[in-house]
Formats: C-alpha cells, structure tokens, sequence
C-alpha cells in the first residue's frame, strides 16, 4: 500500500529550522573604536629604540617646550598628527612656525622621525595648516599642552582644532636666537653704516663787471677796492673707523663637520659638559658654547653623535663647522 506524501512537509521543516537558529551564522560587527575622552587615555611610552646609532627613550615630560626643525611624512593624510620620539602617544602638542608665528595644535600619535634631523614629523595635513607644505626643515617650536576637550574632540576625529593666537615678532626672535645657537651659528653681527663722501667745496662767486661810462662826460676813474679773497668752506672729512684691536679668535672648529653638544649660560656648567664629552668650550656673546670635533667625514660625526647622546645630551646635533 503506497502512502499519500504529504508536499508541506520541506516548507514546514525551513520554518522550524530558522526558529531554531539554523542556516547561514550571521556576521558580528565590531564594536567601533573610541572617540571620546577615553581615546586619549591609557598614554603609551613603550620601549628604548635606536635610530641610525642613537638610542630614544620615551619619557612623560609635562615641561617639555624645546626647537628644532620640522620634517614632512606621508602618514596621517589631511589629519592634524605628527609623530615623535620620546613623548606618550598619544599626546598633544602646540607647533609654532618661527618664520611666521602661526600656531597649530596637533596630536601625536605616532613614533618618528625615522631619520637623523627633525625634531617632530607632520602629517600632510598638519604641514598644510601651519604653511610649511613641501619643506622638510622648517624651523619650529614645539610645546607639550593639555587642550581642552572641545579642542581634543575635533582632532580625534580627523579635523583641525580651533585657530591659536599667533606667536608676537618679539618672543620669534628670542626662538630664532636660541634655534641659531643650538644649530651653532654665531648672533647676527651689527651692521656699520658705509662712510659718506666729503662733500665737495663751493666756487667763490665770480665778481659783477664794472658798468660801462656814459658818452660825453668823462667818468673818473673809480677808485680800485681792495681785491675780496674767496673763502672757501671747509672740507668736511669722513671719520675712519678704527680696526677692532682684539679680532675674534677663529673657533677651533671651523670647517668640516663638527657635534654641536650645546650651548650654556655659565661656563663652569659648559666645562663640565665638555669633560664628560670630550668637547671644546668657546665663548658666544654671552653664552658658553660646547662642541666637538671637526671630522673628516659623515661617519666619524655620526659615531661621535652616538656617544654624546649616550652620555645623556639627547639634544646634540652635527652641524657644519664654522
């Protein structure tokens, strides 16, 4: 005897088996990543790195407000960040361009410079906003900060911060002094101004020609005046000025390349830099400046770069001599 088949029975059994959970798993999105306050937080420092001979150890510096020169990468796109290599990550920080006083925050997110040079890399983005787009060594300020979140939000999220007060001319040329000390190039020397040429002497007037006598009548002869002699101002003389009796000494380091170790207000402190690295003090207007050197090549101020910053000068940088 053949049984009716009953032709509900595969709809029924797909009904019952998606109420019990059946057929494909469904995906699990992710939980999106923080973007509020708790972004920021814990800070990383991580572990000591070595780039090109140099060895970095991060550090929580709250006082941390130094200059230097700004280098361009390509990560972080129109992002305002930057990378560095010593502060926590993340962290913020103001970055002043000297030459033209705007002033951007940014946050740092990043480990970098890879490469000798550059105190801090930017982002594309944070280049743009502080109009250094397209140089690799601008010099800036760089000044850790603790913004607010109404100035930390915008940033998390890919856009620029509210505008800073740009930094006075006055406080710029304070910075420019301390850049140009730091990279070893002597103040800016005092103009003297190119002597005038002695002015030249004036021509006595000539005398008027005596009128002609009348016709008829004889005039008589005039009396001959005394002859006026021609006074002839003085010729005033450019002063010469004098040689300096006591010329600047030529600093032992001239030509070449040379480990700028730094620069110092007391001399007892630049003597004692200067026996823990092995480098020369020479007197700068009124600072005391330690260097070492000259080398002959890339490599050996390299290797002498390496060993000042290991005995704990992590500001030493090679400059060329002069």
């Amino acid at each position: 005897m053949r049984l009716p088949v009953n032709r509900s029975l595969p709809l029924i059994a797909l009904v019952l088996l998606s109420a019990c959970g059946g057929g494909s798993p469904k995906s699990i999105a992710p939980p999106p990543p923080a973007n509020g306050p708790a972004a920021d937080y814990p800070m990383v420092l991580g572990q000591p790195f070595t780039v090109e001979g140099v060895t970095y150890t991060p550090a929580d510096t709250w006082n941390y407000d130094t200059v230097g020169r700004a280098a361009l990468g390509g990560e972080g796109g129109s992002a305002i960040t930057g990378a560095h290599r010593t502060l926590p990550l993340p962290s913020y920080v103001e970055v002043t361009s000297i030459e033209t006083g705007k002033t951007i925050l940014v946050r740092l997110e990043r480990r970098g410079p890879m490469t000798a040079g550059g105190l801090v890399e930017l982002s594309p983005g944070a280049a743009a906003q502080l109009g250094i787009a397209g140089r690799s060594d601008a010099p800036i300020r760089l000044r850790r900060v603790n913004p607010p979140e109404a100035d930390r939000a915008p940033l998390r999220m890919g856009q620029p911060a509210p505008a800073r007060l740009d930094t006075p001319k006055s406080l710029l040329t304070v910075l420019q002094r301390k850049l140009d000390l730091q990279e070893g190039r002597p103040a800016a020397a005092a103009v003297t101004p190119e002597p005038q040429p002695a002015p030249q002497p004036v021509a006595a007037p000539a005398p008027k020609p005596e009128p002609k006598p009348a016709k008829g009548k004889p005039k008589a002869a005039p009396k001959p005046q005394p002859a006026r002699a021609a006074t002839t101002p003085p010729v005033a003389v450019a002063p010469v000025p004098k040689a300096d009796a006591k010329a600047a000494p030529k600093p032992a380091s001239a030509g070449g390349l040379v480990v700028q170790i730094g620069a110092y207000s007391s001399e007892e402190r630049a003597k004692a830099a200067a026996a823990r690295t092995g480098g020369q003090v020479q007197p700068v207007g009124k600072l005391w400046r330690v260097r070492s050197g000259p080398f002959p090549d890339r490599a050996a101020a390299d290797a002498a770069l390496a060993k000042v910053r290991a005995a704990g000068y992590t500001d030493a940088r090679i400059q060329r001599g002069g």
